[in-house]
């Protein structure tokens, strides 16, 4: 196996992973550290280094609020299990599972952004381990990069400075990570003509984010967009805010600068980084994506719609029981006013799909409720075929069952244990049909990576369940329950009607998270 690498700063040895035949690469630096006048900076060149860096171990993750194991929160419960992880600032660091034993071997590359709203997460959940894709043939890489006010800050002075990248500095990571991939994966044996990015939450927000940048031509092939693309279906949702501008994201930056006991950024900057964080988690704000006009050029959602993104074929879907719009309204003379604005002379046929003429309001909302990520993906999904794109576009829902005493559901966040096919990382009793299904799971991502098409063999030899793509005429998708089932079944009357107001209406705005 190739133990050992030469890439552009010096020479990296991985290790053996649980299976000999992949190499595991921790720690590599893709940037300088984004510390003292790096930071709140797009990331600079990482600095060579002399003799070989010994890549054994997993970098400090991002500074974020500390994570407490909490039987109640069943993200803790799930992965933050290790509550005294190392955290530092110096975090541009990116891990490489690797099955080649040549470098010229021209094998296929994921790149893999990881979620938690941009707030926090990181590479080492371990869920993330890229061991079982690498053993389909798979170069996997993860990559670490700023969150929170680490890499959402902005600032009149930050944007003074470099007006070419005053903000985003957490998708730049992302980006100069992916670049780092390209210019050095034929090392590990990697083609840095076929690069697929992915990523699941803020992680698929931040795919989609890649996609719709004008500064990344050429730079990826594929895309996949797990539980990433949202759009709100009735006004007064609550999902994340919507893509600040960037005055009113510096306005916000000047503020929290005042918070700090600060009054430039030169002084910011010496600020240790400690002491930031502590501010940061106290200030409470959510730090996002900004429309800064040079690598976010507008609202993600509406770009993908109107066609304005790199042209890859995508794989994306979600889980069936995330994220759903409810209309927040208490009565039903709210719920047919509400129909009404937003539908117009329409709403007499909104009202009839909800079943508004019950008395129970609650009844009501309930069928209104629908998966905004379903819908989401729907409106994008037709808008491919309107606009003329036609790109390859594979749909899929998670539905399996899950077992555990708290009776979870399809949470968000539970498909990530299956297409790693990382199961017996888990604390979940989970049996034989669960591993069957994650097996297929990773050969259907494998295969998309490998080629943009997700179809092929399972490893007993026997065909797996054609996945074909979606299309207006035929909007089908792959389902995951005790096996992937592809099912053609057109969407809901409801859900037709809201995809069809979408285009004819525009009554609300998407996003990403």
């Amino acid at each position: 196996m190739n133990r050992l690498v030469k890439v552009e700063n010096g020479y990296v040895e991985g290790l053996p992973a649980a299976d000999p035949r992949i190499t595991s690469f921790k720690g590599i630096p893709f940037a300088a550290p984004p510390v003292d006048e790096n930071r709140w900076r797009a990331p600079q060149p990482a600095n060579d280094w002399d003799g070989v860096l010994r890549a054994y171990d997993f970098a400090p993750i991002p500074m974020q609020v500390r994570q407490k194991i909490d039987v109640n929160n069943i993200y803790t419960r799930e992965w933050a299990v290790d509550p005294d992880i190392l955290m530092d600032e110096d975090c541009l660091y990116l891990n490489v599972w690797a099955p080649a034993e040549s470098t010229d071997e021209k094998l296929p590359v994921y790149v893999w952004y990881f979620g938690g709203g941009l707030q926090v997460g990181h590479t080492a959940e371990m869920e993330f381990d890229g061991e079982r894709l690498a053993r389909r043939g798979i170069i996997v890489v993860t990559v670490g990069y700023r969150l929170n006010a680490f890499g959402f800050l902005c600032h009149p002075e930050i944007t003074a400075e470099s007006p070419d990248a005053p903000a985003n500095f957490g998708h730049l990571d992302q980006q100069a990570a992916t670049q780092w991939v390209k210019r050095n994966i034929e090392a590990f044996g990697g083609d840095p003509e076929n690069i697929t990015i992915g990523g699941q939450s803020a992680g698929g927000g931040s795919v989609m984010s890649q996609l719709i940048s004008p500064q990344n031509e050429g730079l990826f092939q594929r895309a996949i967009i797990q539980s990433g693309i949202f759009s709100p279906l009735y006004p007064g949702s609550r999902f994340p805010r919507g893509r600040r501008n960037l005055a009113d994201a510096e306005h916000d930056g000047v503020k929290f600068f005042e918070f700090l006991g600060v009054s430039s950024l030169a002084e910011a900057r010496k600020l240790d980084a400690e002491y930031v964080r502590y501010k940061m988690v106290e200030y409470k704000e959510f730090w996002g994506t900004v429309v800064d006009d040079v690598f976010s050029v507008g609202n993600t959602f509406d770009l993908i719609v109107e066609n304005k993104h790199w042209k890859v074929p995508v794989l994306w879907g979600h889980t069936s029981s995330e994220f759903f719009s409810v209309p927040n309204v208490e009565t039903l003379d709210e719920f047919r006013n509400m129909a009404v604005e937003m539908f117009g002379d329409d709403a007499d046929e909104f009202l009839a799909l909800c079943q508004a003429q019950s008395d129970d309001i609650n009844e009501v909302l309930k069928n209104a409720s629908l998966s905004v990520f379903e819908y989401a993906i729907r409106v994008a999904s037709q808008a491919n075929a309107e606009t003329g794109a036609n790109i390859p576009l594979y749909y899929y829902n998670f539905d399996a069952e899950i077992p555990g005493w708290d009776n979870p559901g399809t949470f968000h966040s539970v498909d990530l244990w299956f297409f790693f096919e990382t199961l017996s990382k888990c604390w979940r009793p989970f049996v034989g049909k669960h591993y069957d299904l994650a097996r297929q799971m990773c050969n259907y991502w494998a295969n998309f990576i490998r080629t943009g098409d997700p179809n092929g063999k399972d490893s007993t030899g026997e065909d797996m369940p054609q996945w074909d793509p979606y299309t207006a005429e035929e909007p089908y998708g792959m389902v995951f329950r005790d096996k992937p089932e592809f099912l053609r079944e057109q969407p809901s009357d409801l859900m037709k009607f809201l995809v069809k107001q979408y285009f004819e209406k525009k009554t609300v705005k998407g996003a990403s998270i």
